[in-house]
């Protein structure tokens, strides 16, 4: 059974062409029904093996029916059809170099999101084969400053155009964000009562006040501040005068009492 669900190509890109005749006409063989949608699967997909199940048969018998004497015309149907599924992986391969893909990006086991991934190397490669003067390997030694120079200013210029985009979403989501909540300060607004308006208008103005003024933490360091330069500003004090200390062997004592006296006690000392 043929599969008739996968997109046939386009009319006039696979230049027609005489079925190979066979020696019996199976149902289940090649027949001209299903060489043709062979070729027409493998102008799609640009895989022998695909085209050759998306017609119920296997890629040896194709490759049988390519080898036979008469199959002139299917073998030039053949290389047409895969220079159009070449063309098709060429396209793939631009659009991926272009625009990259999407991989996904997991955080303990879990997916959490995906990432646009590049490839430099594939840009690398259709740039060699789009424009092998410029970028072959011929001119690698004379251009290959040039190509690194005009590669790097290309990416600088892709990475400009992508944070300028991500920045305008940004842009977009928090200005929606700001609308809807100043509609819902609106609608809060619009159900509260008078006396209600007039105790936040009152509250409003007590942060305002509040916020004018400075904090405790503040206040405490400024008293600070001007404690210590009072302290460092104030002239020192002279030192209070000491009596001359008399030596060990010489002892003031009361002539009264005849206990040691500092000389103030009374002014009769002696010596003892």
């Amino acid at each position: 059974m043929i599969d008739h669900s996968r997109q046939k190509n386009k009319k006039g890109t696979i230049p027609a062409f005489t079925p190979v005749p066979r020696h019996y006409n199976r149902h289940d063989g090649w027949t001209p029904e299903r060489q043709r949608g062979f070729i027409e699967a493998l102008a799609d997909t640009g895989s022998v093996k695909s085209a050759a199940h998306a017609v119920n048969m296997t890629p040896e018998g194709a490759y049988l029916l390519r080898r036979h004497e008469q199959a002139g015309e299917f073998r030039k149907a053949w290389d047409a059809a895969l220079a159009c599924g070449v063309q098709r992986l060429e396209d793939i391969a631009m659009d991926r170099a272009l625009n990259g893909v999407e991989v996904p990006v997991y955080s303990y086991g879990k997916l959490i999101g995906t990432r646009r991934k590049y490839n430099d190397r594939l840009l690398m490669f259709l740039l060699r084969n789009r424009a092998p003067k410029r970028f072959g390997e011929g001119g690698a030694h004379k251009e290959n400053a040039y190509t690194r120079q005009q590669l790097e200013k290309l990416k600088a210029e892709w990475r400009h155009e992508w944070e300028t985009e991500k920045r305008t979403e940004s842009e977009a989501v928090v200005e929606r964000l700001n609308r809807k909540l100043d509609l819902m300060a609106e609608r809060r607004r619009a159900d509260m009562s008078a006396e209600e308006r007039r105790l936040e208008a009152e509250l409003d103005a007590a942060r305002k006040r509040r916020l004018a003024l400075p904090g405790p933490a503040e206040a405490d360091d400024d008293a600070a501040d001007v404690e210590e330069a009072d302290f460092e500003d104030a002239p020192a004090e002279p030192a209070a005068p000491t009596a001359p200390e008399e030596p060990a062997s010489h002892r003031t004592v009361s002539i009264k009492h005849g206990w040691p006296d500092d000389g103030r006690a009374t002014p009769f000392r002696g010596r003892w």
